[in-house]
């Protein structure tokens, strides 16, 4: 995007929200960098510079602008639409790989040398990992001066400084300004009404449509893991310092977060599961442009524009999930859900609310016995051969998986079919081209649709869709304007 100086260009004078993100625009008489949509007079064209990431102007010299806060837009969509080694990198290191492992802990999750991962970032990115770990780094201690009290010493190593001097050096260089005057400046900002919780603002790319994302994640909420209350979305996560809990609240331009956490030094990741479970880094308009272009499909693109995927903060989760809820209802899959963590979750604290345990981790369930799940013996066997592949590594649904890999191994294990590897697909490992042809409720939506309502007919005529085939599932999904997972629930 950033080496199309024409397209940037346009999206720049016309201040173009749907690019925040995409791209930076940096402005060489002033020494700043802004998202395309910065309110303020746009430069002369002549002297922007546009740079594919943060970090590559951050590289280049450039400071973020203090008005359009260049480092808080929304990510770029690249690394949820794609699976390749940069895209893996991407998402891994916005999980915080490279603070807790560093490049060689990246490079190995991902099967190359460190030496392919920096140039392959490098060359698309302008910036190696360590760059790009920096640059968030310094959006991580931003957040944590601004929306808590904590000493300027803990926020340097709860965001990955190694020193106090590194901490106060990247945030005059970044943003201009010292950290306490950083903290002068939000002072009159929102403050959690939790003691001990960070609230924030995560960005998204209008339209979105909250009704199906937060009607699905309340609708198949498991007790003591997951609630709606007071009209939010409230979790356990589990992180790799200790347990936390967000709420997560619909909003006109954003979605308010609240997070508490064990270890501040897990912030960036929490917020990075955060968004993958909302799907906030989509690019709705090209999504939806392209599905309009069915006329089948257009007008349920018109009537709610910004259907976003529902994702999951821990694949694994998820993936254990996905088998519980084989053949049965959705009441009947939050039981058995809720049962497995009773009996195995780690029990957590939850001043603010009826949250009870983390999800029990595979390490924890490889160990239980088949015998004490009350479901079918073929299911159990499912079950306990995915929580087994997935404890000794046979299959891997990491954040940096290979999705064509994860697919692949999934498709050996017994018991899981088409079906629940194409929903692991889509909403574990985030694949917007998923596709379901066998699931009932598309089937009949497609049916009601005028669209080929058998399997095979309807993956065919499913082409026209990609690669957002996960997205026009979700339009089909709510032609059942009755279902529970269609509807925002009541606060």
């Amino acid at each position: 995007m950033h080496t199309d100086t024409d397209r940037c260009l346009r999206a720049a004078q016309a201040k173009d929200a749907r690019f925040d993100g995409w791209f930076f625009v940096a402005v060489v008489t002033t020494g700043i960098y802004c998202r395309p949509s910065c309110p303020v007079v746009a430069p002369k064209a002549e002297n922007m510079r546009f740079h594919p990431s943060a970090a590559s102007a951050q590289q280049a010299g450039f400071r973020a602008c203090k008005r359009c806060r260049p480092d808080a837009s929304p990510g770029s969509p690249q690394w949820n639409e794609r699976a390749d080694l940069v895209a893996r990198a991407m998402r891994l290191i916005a999980d915080g790989v490279v603070d807790r492992d560093g490049v060689p802990g990246l490079a190995a999750r991902l099967g190359y040398s460190t030496r392919q991962v920096e140039r392959q970032l490098l060359a698309e990115l302008g910036a190696g990992p360590l760059a790009l770990a920096r640059a968030q780094r310094a959006q991580t201690a931003r957040l944590l001066i601004e929306t808590s009290a904590l000493p300027m010493a803990d926020i340097a190593f709860a965001a990955g400084f190694a020193s106090v001097r590194a901490f106060n050096e990247t945030v005059r260089e970044v943003f201009a300004l010292s950290p306490t005057e950083l903290r002068q400046r939000a002072i009159r900002g929102p403050r959690a009404s939790v003691p001990g919780a960070l609230t924030l603002r995560l960005p998204f790319r209008a339209p979105l449509c909250p009704d199906n994302l937060f009607g699905h994640l309340a609708a198949t909420a498991v007790p003591g893991v997951e609630e709606w209350r007071d009209g939010a979305y409230r979790r356990t996560l589990r992180l790799p310092y200790g347990p936390g809990v967000v709420s997560l609240s619909p909003r006109p331009d954003h979605i308010a977060c609240q997070l508490s956490l064990a270890d501040l030094r897990d912030l960036a990741g929490a917020i990075s599961r955060c968004r993958r479970l909302l799907d906030l880094d989509a690019d709705p308009a090209a999504v939806d442009d392209l599905l309009r272009m069915d006329l089948q499909l257009a007008p349920l693109v018109d009537k709610a524009p910004g259907r976003r995927v529902p994702g999951a903060v821990d694949a694994e989760e998820f993936a254990v999930r996905a088998v519980l809820g084989q053949q049965v209802s959705t009441a009947a899959a939050r039981t058995h859900a809720g049962r497995l963590v009773a009996a195995h979750g780690e029990p957590v604290e939850d001043p603010a609310g009826g949250l009870t345990h983390l999800f029990p981790s595979v390490q924890a369930l490889a160990g239980l016995d088949p015998e004490t799940l009350a479901m079918p013996r073929t299911r159990r066997a499912t079950l306990t051969g995915l929580v087994g592949a997935l404890a000794e590594g046979r299959v891997a649904l990491g954040v940096g998986s290979d999705w064509d890999e994860a697919r692949a191994a999934l498709g050996t294990l017994p018991g899981l079919g088409p079906w629940t590897v194409e929903v692991i697909a889509m909403r574990a490992l985030g694949d917007p081209d998923a596709f379901v042809p066998t699931d009932l409720g598309v089937r009949r939506a497609a049916a009601e649709l005028g669209l080929p309502a058998t399997p095979g007919a309807l993956t065919r005529h499913s082409t026209r869709w990609r690669p957002w085939r996960a997205y026009a599932v979700q339009y089909l999904w709510a032609t059942d304007a009755a279902h529970a997972i269609n509807r925002l629930p009541a606060a």
